[in-house]
This record gives structure tokens, sequence and C-alpha cells, in this order.
């Protein structure tokens, strides 16, 4: 069947816009097609730095007939209305046939609409596709008012061979297009894509993104196995070179050993950032090498030697830049660079980053304390962690900062483990990114990141749908990682609501108001202390119950990690129903045996009679507006399954209370798996809703009695099944 060839060709498009503008032209043209009557058998888009380019195949040669209905007035509608029914459909009364139903007799117009050819089609489509593409940003030039990413230079559009005409901010359609702009400039005419694909290739463009892709890949890694050397990879850095070239050649260049006295992450990122050029490292000793890849445009007569002296030059400037950074930031000491944070505002309603160090400072000794770290060095890994945003290095490389003071701090000749914890700080910063080495990073990361979840909760910034400006949802599923991964017990409330506390300092005590309630206890220091609601007069919330809020937020964020895991999220819900759960990993360990039981015939048998009694109990207690509490008078016990059950409940609660007071979860679950047996004797023997109304009091008591002993596990009722 035909096939549509479109070719949209301009100045450079940047890299980055490259792969999503493919897919933007892709789906602009094709969904517009269809909504005009014309499928299609598949579409493919490619970019290049100069061109979009689209080939649908399996067009039809032109849209179908289509016979339209369309229901008027009433025959004895007045004369105005029936004329405006004939213009709207540009028939005569005569083509109108009649048509009875309850309400009257009215007209019927049958309306025929010839199928439209799909060059016309394509020739009202394509226009207006490149007037409302999405680019991120676009330009006008010259008089025109066409807007493009850059200068549109020239619209290649084809079907079945042939030149869809048409015209846009004075450029007309045509079948020809550009080869490599240094390497083969002239005009090609191409009407097809297989065609125009291969006459691309002989004129040095390679049209399709992940075939470049792969061609660096490759060159690069023959280039320099041939040297000896590994490439250090960057998936990102490969793509975006991918996008800068239409026909890929891999060069290797050179720098002076000396600038491999400063650390390899700042040489790697000052040569990607500035030069899009590949690190190298020593294929034995996986040390950095004084020598990079770069990828040219270019074929050179001089095999690129020219193109590799220039960009050594440029490498060498920046590594000189650098190395000054190096040099001279050592010289002072990261304690001294501290006043300076006092300069920069982390958040106007949190304050600046000097009085955030503080807080972290404090709260990652409190952590230390708690997860079996040494105290000191965990405080003074945080105090130091955030020194070296002042450094010129940081400043000019952001992306290091934590990495750069861990280096400073090494070169200070502080502790060791003190260096790596500021190194470690920032971690995780993704799902794949590796945990803090240590138990005193473990300290410093937590408190960086409770510290910033703590601050944005008391002035009520949280995330919202889907946005997160602040990532938040990161720093909550990086302390989530931290927690399990590292087998941590930590209480969570406490901890949260010791960071609360400390996000305004300068608060006098007599500014929170207390309540007398004795209802509402907290906890304070790992200790429960019944106190309790203080409102923050500034936002009128109650301060406890912001560490709960986040406390639930952290439980969306477990959901997330666990579902990851392959476990359900109902059975997390089922176990933060309890209330009072602030220890992540016991939390866990609870879901998983959780799991496991209900993965056995007991446990889902037993699951199904809790729900029936929890069903049962919700009727009846809202008909009857009253809850079924209290001790079950066992006088009244009259069948030996209801007295059976009674025993068993009291038994299974009291077993599976002490076993999770143990924390032996799975003995809990076993205790709880007991009552299957009386549970399912109870409910084939036993009428509930018995006519006697003490009878029934009592029967239902004892269902609450059942939902009480399994909510010592978990709260069956949020689970699914």
């Amino acid at each position: 069947m035909p096939e549509l060839l479109l070719e949209l060709f301009s100045e450079e498009i940047p890299a980055r816009m490259q792969a999503k503008a493919a897919e933007d032209l892709k789906s602009l043209v094709t969904n517009a097609l269809v909504d005009l009557g014309l499928v299609y058998e598949g579409a493919q888009a490619h970019a290049t730095p100069r061109r979009l380019v689209l080939s649908v195949e399996g067009l039809a040669a032109r849209t179908k007939d289509v016979t339209e209905e369309r229901k008027g007035p009433r025959i004895d509608a007045p004369e105005q209305a029936i004329q405006g029914f004939l213009k709207s459909t540009g028939l005569e009364l005569s083509d109108l046939t009649q048509q009875d139903d309850k309400k009257g007799k009215f007209y019927i117009a049958r309306i025929s609409k010839p199928g439209r050819a799909t060059p016309d089609v394509v020739a009202e489509i394509v226009p207006d596709v490149i007037r409302k593409f999405p680019w991120p940003k676009s330009m006008r030039w010259g008089s025109g008012d066409l807007r493009w990413v850059r200068p549109l230079q020239s619209i290649l559009c084809c079907f079945d061979g042939e030149v869809v005409p048409f015209e846009i901010g004075g450029l007309a359609s045509s079948a020809v297009t550009r080869g490599h702009r240094f390497l083969a400039p002239q005009e090609i005419t191409a009407r097809r894509f297989e065609d125009y694909a291969q006459k691309l290739f002989d004129a040095k463009v390679v049209v399709d993104a992940a075939r470049r892709t792969e061609l660096i890949r490759v060159e690069a890694k023959n280039l320099s196995f041939a040297q000896g050397l590994e490439v250090i990879e960057d998936e990102a850095l490969l793509k975006e070179t991918a996008g800068l070239v239409e026909w890929p050649v891999v060069l290797m260049g050179s720098f002076d050993e000396s600038f491999l006295e400063v650390p390899p992450e700042v040489i790697v990122t000052s040569i990607k950032q500035h030069q899009k050029c590949f690190a190298l490292k020593d294929g034995k000793t996986a040390k950095l090498a004084n020598r990079y890849l770069l990828v040219s445009n270019m074929i050179a007569s001089d095999g690129g030697l020219k193109i590799t002296e220039g960009n050594n030059k440029v490498i060498a400037a920046r590594l000189s830049d650098a190395k000054f950074f190096w040099e001279h930031d050592k010289k002072t000491p990261l304690e001294k660079l501290l006043p300076k944070l006092d300069q920069i505002t982390f958040h106007a309603k949190l304050g600046t980053q000097g009085e955030r160090v503080k807080r972290i400072e404090t709260l990652a000794g409190e952590i230390a304390k708690t997860i079996g770290a040494d105290q000191n060095k965990a405080m003074l890994a945080a105090r130091l962690a955030k020194a070296d945003l002042v450094t010129g290095m940081v400043g000019e490389f952001p992306e290091l900062q934590g990495l750069m003071g861990s280096y400073y701090a090494q070169a200070q000749h502080v502790d060791e483990e003190v260096a790596d914890a500021i190194r470690d700080h920032y971690k995780p910063q993704g799902p794949s990114d590796s945990l803090p080495a240590s138990r005193i990073g473990v300290a410093a990361a937590l408190a960086d990141k409770l510290d910033t979840l703590a601050g944005f909760w008391v002035i009520d910034e949280k995330p919202t749908g889907s946005k997160d400006p602040y990532a938040l949802r990161r720093a909550a599923l990086g302390c989530v990682r931290i927690i399990l991964e590292q087998q941590l017990r930590l209480r969570f409330l406490p901890i949260a609501s010791s960071a609360m506390d400390r996000i305004h300092p300068r608060r006098k005590p007599e500014d929170i108001v207390k309540s007398t309630d004795p209802s509402i206890a907290i906890l304070t220091g790992g200790e429960v202390k019944v106190k309790v609601s203080r409102r923050d007069p500034a936002t009128g919330q109650d301060i406890d119950t912001r560490a709960d809020d986040l406390l639930s937020f952290f439980a969306d964020r477990l959901k997330v990690y666990l579902r990851d895991q392959g476990a359900r999220y109902d059975l997390i819900d089922a176990v933060f129903a309890l209330g009072g759960q602030d220890d992540l990993l016991m939390i866990v360990k609870r879901v998983e045996a959780l799991s496991k039981f209900l993965d056995t015939e007991d446990g889902d048998h037993l699951l199904t009679g809790v729900k029936r009694a929890t069903n049962i109990l919700k009727i009846e207690e809202k008909k009857d507006g009253r809850s079924y509490d209290g001790n079950v008078n066992t006088n009244i016990l009259i069948q030996g399954e209801e007295r059976e059950l009674n025993t068993a409940v009291n038994a299974a609660a009291a077993r599976a209370r002490q076993s999770v007071n143990a924390e032996d979860f799975e003995g809990a679950m076993r205790a709880i798996a007991k009552l299957r047996a009386p549970v399912d004797a109870f409910f084939d023997k036993v009428t509930v809703n018995a006519d006697d109304p003490s009878f029934r009091e009592n029967r239902l008591k004892l269902l609450n009695r059942i939902r009480a002993a399994t909510r010592e596990v978990a709260d069956f009722s949020k689970i699914e099944g």
C-alpha cells in the first residue's frame, strides 16, 4: 500500500529535544490521519540534528465515502426552522425523507460525503501540525510569523511517490532534501523512505538515532581497546553525542598527565560538561587515563589531527580551571567555610543552610545513638557535609557536591569515616543508587533527608498530585531504602517530632498552645509521655499530628518500595491500620509474616471467616446504633461451638500478643491460625441473630472478640480477597 514520507529540514535542533520531537511528529500526524478516516499499518519517526523524519506505511489512497443521517424538525414545524435545517445540510426539501416516532413525524436528511484523496488530507494536516508543534522553545526568523525550534529550511512531503503540494511560511513542499552539511551538501531527491534513507546514508547522514548511538558505542570501544583503555560508560552522554552529529566519527585526544592530580570525577565531569567527551580508564588498573574520546561530525583529510588538537587546547584550559579550584579550595579547612553557609538561603520559610546544618548535626547525633553509630563522628560529618557548597569547585560543578567535600576532608586529614560519610550523605539519590557505606554515613544521610521532609511538612508545602518540586518523595524513598536494606531499628515518630520541633529554633515556648486533653499522647525522646496536643500559632497545625501525617507519607513510599519487591499494598495498609506502627523494619517483617500466612489454606479460610464476622458486626452495629465491645457472658454460651470459639479466641489473642511483643510475627500468625476451625464451626452451627436478644448480643460480642484477636497481628478488614 502507499507510503507517506515527510521530512522537516532545519538548522540544528538541540540534542535534548530530538527524541521527543520525533515522537510528537509521529503522534500528531498519525492521530490526525486516523481522525480524518485514514488508518495505516505502521509508522516510524527519526531525528537528526537537522531534520525530523516520518514514514507512515500502509495508507489507503483515499478516505471512505460516508453517509450521515441527521434528524431535523417536525414536518409541521415553523417554516423558519425547516429552512434553517435545509441550510445547515445543504439540501433541498425534496431531498429529505420523513420518519415517524412517538413524538410525531420528522424530516430526515441523509448526507453523502464522498471520500477525499489522501494527498489532500495530508496537505491539510501537515501545515497545521507545523504551526502547532509543541517545541519547548521556538523562534521566528525573517519577516514571517512561522515558529520552529530553529529556522525551517525545507519540507519534503511525498505520498505514493508523488509530491504532496502545499505551502507554509513561504516554503513549498517538494521531494528534495540535502545531505551532510559539509561532506555532501548537494540536493537529493527522494520519494520513498527506503530510497530516502539509503541516499542520505550515501550522503553521509545516518537517519536513525539508535544506529548513530550504536556506531559511536562500537567505534569508541574498538578505538579505546586498541590503546589498552576502556570507556567510562555514560549512556546519557552517548545519546547526547548521537544527537549532535549526522555522521559520527570517534577520535581520541589527550591532556597533560599533571591534571590527573585532580580528583577523577572532576576531570570526567569537566570534559563531559564542556566538550561532550568520554573519559577513559586504564584497562588493567581501572585508573583514569589522560586520554579521552570525542565524537566529530567530520571525516577529516588529516585523520582528525587538527580537530583533536583544538579539543586538546580547550580541555587543557578547562582542566586548568578545575586544578586551580582544587588547589585553592584545599587551603581552607571545611570548618572555616561554615559561616558562609549563613549567607545561603535554603528556603525563605526554613532559613539558611547554616541554620539547617545545625539542625542536621543534632538530628544525626540522635540517629547515630539509636542505630549504634559513633555519635561524635556522625555529628562532625553532618556539620561538614554542606561546607563544600561554598567552594569554587562545587560552584562550577554543582553535581559534585558532597563528593568534593569528601575529597577536601581527606586532603585536610579529617577522619576517613567522616570523609566517607560526607560523600555519602546525599545517598541514595535514586532507586538504583548505592547506600551510604557506613553507619556514620547512614546517620548523616537520614538526618539530611528527614530534616528536609520535616521542614516542608512544618511549612505545609507537601507534594500534590504529580508535583514534587523539592523531590520529597525521592527523599522519603531514600530513607525507606536505607532503613530496610540496612536492617535498622528506628522509631520514626520520635525522630520526626524531634526534627519538626527544631524547624523554628527562635520560637518561644509560650508561643506554643498546650492542650490538657489527656487522650492524646506523644512520643518524646523514645518515651511515651502524656502531655500533648501542641499547636503552632503560625499555621494552626497540631505539631504532633504533623508527624503522624509525615508517617502516612512514608507509608505510601513504603508501599511503592515493597510493591517493586512484589509485596501486596493491602497488607501494608492492614498493618498500618493498627496504629502506633512507626518502626518501618518491624512493619515489613510483620507484612512478610502476614503474606506467608495468607498463602496457606488456614490463612485463606480464616480471612474469609474474619471478613464475615466483621461484615455482620458492621451491619448490626449500624442498625442498632451501638458497638458490641465488652466481655462475652460465658454463662449463656449454650452451644458447644460458641463455647469452643470463645476459649480459642482468648487463647489465640493471648499467644498472638505475647508473640508480637517478642517480635515473633510468624509465631503470632501460628497462634491466630488456630482460630480457623472454631470460626468455621461457629458459622456452620450457630445463628448469630438469635431471637433471644441476650443470645444475639452475646454472639455479636463474640464476633467482636474474633475481630479484636486478629487485630493483634493486622486489621483483616483492610485485606483484599
